[in-house]
Formats: structure tokens, C-alpha cells, sequence
């Protein structure tokens, strides 16, 4: 497995656990987003796309769909390529994640979601699912990571998938 990239901000022999995301969209062209939030201050909230570690000897590819049939009840989304790549730190429920993150597109013509198999964490930080219209996406005034997915994605139903995956600066909070 090649060595994961360095980081800025991320300190050397960290870590980085690698995570497949699902950039999954209806036949409406919405995107499926997590409404999660910090679970000692409920008031520290954000949106993202699902997915999560990769598990085992799991592939990225079969993360991604695991993680998208836990976390949505979603379980025939066709795997696309992955759109994008970024690395990423973050404080989160008491310690410093340090990831390497795929972006995979998937599409689904099920827009009823019910998560299926949360892990106990994130039940304590997963406050519903929602749809999203790129323009509602864009409007948006509440914290969404990536933090230039609106961008991202009106270039993506604009243009479609880029050939190689697009390299994300890294996010460090």
C-alpha cells in the first residue's frame, strides 16, 4: 500500500485513517447529506457526505457502500469513480481525526433513507439525513464539508465526472 501524503498541520507518524465518502445522488440530481454535530455541544452542528473507515481488508469501494447501507438504509446505489481526493484533520468528540478521504459518486433512484446500523458514536452525533438541490446547496448558510462542496458539486452535474480525481487542498481545523 503506498505510504499516505504528508499533511500540512499534520504532525509526522500521525496516522492517517483512510475513508471512503459517497457523493450520492437521486434522480433529481440531489445530494444525499448527514446532519451531524459535536456530541458534548449539540449546537456545534455541520452537514457531509456518508461514508467512513475503511474496515479490515476491506477496498475503498467496498467501504463505501458498506458505510452507505449503514449509515442510510441505501443498499442498490450504483459505484461510480471517485471524484475527489483531500486529506483532512479535525477535533471530534474528544480527540484529533487525521484522514485520507475518496470521494466516490454513486447514483440511486431511492430517496427514502433510514439508517441502518449506526455505530454507537454515531448515534450520539447524527442528527437526520436530508436531500439537497445544488441551489440549496449553494444557498446554504450552515457549516458543509467538504467546505467548497456546493462548488464541487455544480461542476460536477455541469460537466460530470473530471477524468482523474481532483486533488482537494488540505482541511485542517
Amino acid at each position: 500500500m503506498p505510504e499516505a501524503p504528508a499533511v500540512p498541520g499534520v504532525p509526522g507518524g500521525a496516522e492517517l485513517r483512510r475513508v471512503a465518502r459517497v457523493v450520492l445522488l437521486d434522480p433529481d440530481d440531489r445530494i444525499l447529506l448527514i446532519h451531524g454535530f459535536e456530541p458534548d455541544d449539540p449546537e456545534q452542528t455541520w452537514w457531509f457526505t456518508p461514508g467512513g473507515g475503511v474496515e479490515g481488508e476491506e477496498t475503498r469501494e467496498q467501504a463505501a457502500l458498506r458505510e452507505l447501507a449503514e449509515e442510510t438504509g441505501i443498499t442498490d446505489a450504483e459505484l461510480g469513480p471517485v471524484l475527489w481526493e483531500r486529506t483532512c484533520s479535525f477535533p471530534f468528540d474528544g480527540r484529533r481525526w487525521y484522514q485520507d478521504e475518496w470521494y466516490y459518486l454513486a447514483r440511486t433512484r431511492r430517496t427514502d433513507v433510514a439508517p441502518a446500523a449506526l455505530t454507537e458514536l454515531e448515534e450520539r452525533s447524527v442528527a437526520g439525513l436530508r436531500w439537497w438541490t445544488s441551489a440549496e446547496l449553494s444557498a446554504a448558510r450552515e457549516t458543509v464539508y467538504p467546505t467548497k462542496l456546493a462548488e464541487l458539486l455544480r461542476t460536477l452535474l455541469d460537466e460530470g465526472p473530471p477524468r482523474e480525481p481532483l486533488v482537494l487542498a488540505p482541511e485542517i481545523a
